[in-house]
């Protein structure tokens, strides 16, 4: 079964809603840690909308388990991952209008300048993921410059309609999973993953992580971020499709 990396971003996002310091999202990653996560997924962006600088220096010290650091292909994001040296990086597209990520990278059309910020990352230490759509092309184009792993893009599964659209999108992944697997690339996955849909996702075989974030946050609202966090846990680990 896949792990779960928990995204804490919408708790910064709150935080942000009232410019003031609650919630943390440090305080956050240990709620969730606590729960059982094994990741600890923000995503620096660049206009530095909810996770900030301090945010990402403080969770560098204070997370124990993997921290994953989603990040725009730019030389100032490269900067500072080199200097801050999360555990794993996961390039990922980055729109200044998009409410969140509307899409996987695509690989396949900037080779040369994904490759060189993949060399930059291993180069440091850290581990490079890539947040792709589960397309033939993105995952030959994602081995081809050097990845140790590839985050499939589940939204168009997520928002499909329940029956024939999406095990349609299903197969999507399970297939790419597959050829990712054969090209030597870890699997991950993630992407409007809620506590309905995740079973279906979490048992294609070879995945190996999971990045949750707003579904987690959402439902925590209710019951607290731990009991979230595990709720989630339970039903990755369910064997029930």
């Amino acid at each position: 079964m896949p792990h779960l990396g928990v995204n804490i971003d919408h708790v910064a996002t709150l935080r942000q809603a009232r410019g003031g310091v609650e919630p943390d999202p440090v305080w956050a990653a240990a709620e969730a840690e606590l729960g059982g996560a094994v990741g600890i997924t923000l995503h620096l962006r660049e206009d530095r909308r909810h996770i900030q600088d301090r945010d990402l220096a403080i969770l560098r010290q204070t997370v124990h388990v993997k921290l994953n650091l989603e990040m725009a292909v730019t030389d100032a994001m490269v900067d500072t991952a080199c200097r801050v040296k999360p555990d794993q990086a996961t390039l990922v597209p980055e729109g200044r209008q998009e409410l969140t990520t509307e899409g996987g990278l695509p690989v396949a059309g900037q080779e040369e300048k994904v490759l060189a910020a993949v060399q930059r990352l291993q180069a440091a230490g850290i581990v490079v993921s890539l947040f792709i759509d589960p397309t033939p092309a993105e995952v030959e184009a994602s081995a081809r410059v050097g990845a140790d792993a590839v985050e499939f893009h589940t939204g168009e599964f997520a928002n499909a309609a329940e029956g024939p659209d999406r095990d349609h999108q299903l197969v999507r992944v399970a297939d790419a999973a597959k050829q990712a697997q054969a090209l030597g690339l870890v699997v991950h996955a993630g992407h409007g993953l809620n506590y309905v849909n995740v079973c279906r996702i979490a048992q294609i075989p070879g995945m190996t992580e999971l990045n949750i974030g707003h579904s987690i946050v959402s439902r925590a609202v209710f019951v607290g971020l731990r009991k979230a966090v595990r709720e989630m846990i339970r039903l990755i680990e369910s064997p029930v499709l």
